[in-house]
Formats: C-alpha cells, sequence, structure tokens
C-alpha cells in the first residue's frame, strides 16, 4: 500500500475515533442541499456561513475533526451536526471555552434525552446571562437618555430662582455627594442617621433645587457647576 493511503487512513482512523465519543447529540436545525456523504470544506464553510480559518480554529479547539480527500479537506456527517449544535451556541453569544465544557459534557451523554437536557441547560444558563446583561444595558441607557435631556447650557441659573450653591444646606450638601458616589437612597438614609422617607424627601428637595427631573440630573449639574466631584 502506497505510503499516501497509509496516511490518509490513519488520518480517517484518529478522526472516526474522536467523532464516535459523541454517541448523542442534541437536535439543531442542518443546512439544506449538504451532501449525504463527505463534505468538502467550502461546501461547509457556505453552508454555515463561517470562513475556512474558522473551521480551523474549531479543530484546533477540538469541536470538529477533518478528513482528507487527496488535498481536499472534508468533514463527515456527524462534523456537520456537531458544527450545527456549535452554530447555535455561537449565535447565542457563548464562549468558546464554554461551548468546549458543553461538548465535554455530551461525550457523556447516554441518551438522546440527556443530551437535549444538558443542551437546555447551557442554554437557560446563557438566558439568565443575556437577561443581567439587558438590565444592566436598560439602566445605563436610562442613565445616558437622562443626561442627554439635561440642558446644560450656562445661561440657565445653576439652582432654582437665581440661587447658588450657598443655598444648600450643610444635610443637603452631604447627601449631594453621596449621591455624587453613587450611594443609593439607603445606604444615604443610614450614613446621615434619616429614616428612608426622610432621604427621600431630601434627595426630591436636591433635585428641585437643581431644576433636575431625576437624581442623575441632578448630580450633573452639581458637577458641572462644580459643586461636587463625580
Amino acid at each position: 500500500m502506497p505510503d499516501g493511503s497509509k496516511r490518509l487512513f490513519a488520518t480517517a482512523g484518529i478522526a472516526s475515533e474522536a467523532r464516535s465519543k459523541y454517541r448523542f447529540l442534541p437536535s439543531a436545525a442542518l443546512p439544506p442541499d449538504l451532501p449525504d456523504g463527505p463534505v468538502p470544506i467550502a461546501d461547509m464553510a457556505n453552508a454555515f456561513g463561517v470562513t475556512h480559518r474558522t473551521l480551523h480554529f474549531y479543530e484546533e479547539k477540538g469541536l470538529i475533526s477533518a478528513n482528507r480527500i487527496g488535498l481536499m479537506r472534508v468533514y463527515g456527517q456527524d462534523d456537520v451536526m456537531r458544527m450545527a449544535v456549535i452554530t447555535v451556541c455561537r449565535e447565542t453569544g457563548m464562549p468558546i471555552a464554554v461551548i468546549q465544557e458543553l461538548m465535554d459534557e455530551l461525550r457523556n451523554a447516554d441518551s438522546q434525552e440527556t443530551a437535549e437536557a444538558m443542551f437546555r441547560e447551557a442554554l437557560q444558563v446563557r438566558k439568565r446571562e443575556l437577561t443581567a446583561e439587558m438590565s444592566t444595558l436598560h439602566r445605563q441607557l436610562q442613565q445616558v437618555g437622562d443626561l442627554l435631556d439635561f440642558d446644560g447650557s450656562i445661561e440657565e441659573p445653576p439652582l432654582n430662582d437665581n440661587q447658588d450653591s450657598a443655598s444648600l444646606t450643610p444635610q443637603e450638601r452631604r447627601c449631594l455627594e453621596l449621591m455624587a458616589e453613587g450611594y443609593s437612597t439607603q445606604r444615604i438614609a443610614r450614613a446621615l442617621d434619616l429614616k428612608h422617607d426622610e432621604t427621600r424627601d431630601l434627595e426630591a428637595g436636591i433635585i428641585l433645587k437643581f431644576r433636575a427631573n431625576n437624581r442623575f440630573q441632578a448630580i450633573a449639574k452639581a458637577v458641572l457647576l462644580g459643586i461636587v466631584q463625580a
């Protein structure tokens, strides 16, 4: 047998051994019009909308493996199925390290139901992560919107009715400083030894004096006027 054929069979044996470790994989939509036999790398890349480099990267991470037919790099149907699962994970924003952990866990799946359950759990974890990120983004977006709504033109009086920073009482000034440091109303109440309702009224008075709509605008105006430092 020619040496080239021996190398081809050896490579195929290693790839088949790696793929055989996955007895069950979760259901994932497969691209249409893929051949039933070995899939050339160009067809694999086009089917999943990735580059050749991405496929090589997945091979380096042990997520898929390839054979060669002559000079052509090809993938088996089990690699196509794994690539479908990987694609779903990547579309949800899962990091490669997390996908590697999931695929390692799937090697131990002893039934289709177990594989599906593992996949659903990974998706649930990602859903919780995205929900937390959305909450943070929503809060930051609200703060940016509040700051953009604030008209910081120099013609606007710094406080209400041409008052200046001296119109703030020592307690209001201290409260404003804590607000600028990011203290919540509850923390300010503890720091100033006040009841929650008293602190809320104190904050409302400060916001009113700055002709602001909320605490973020009041802090922004105070910073611009040099009354407090952010």
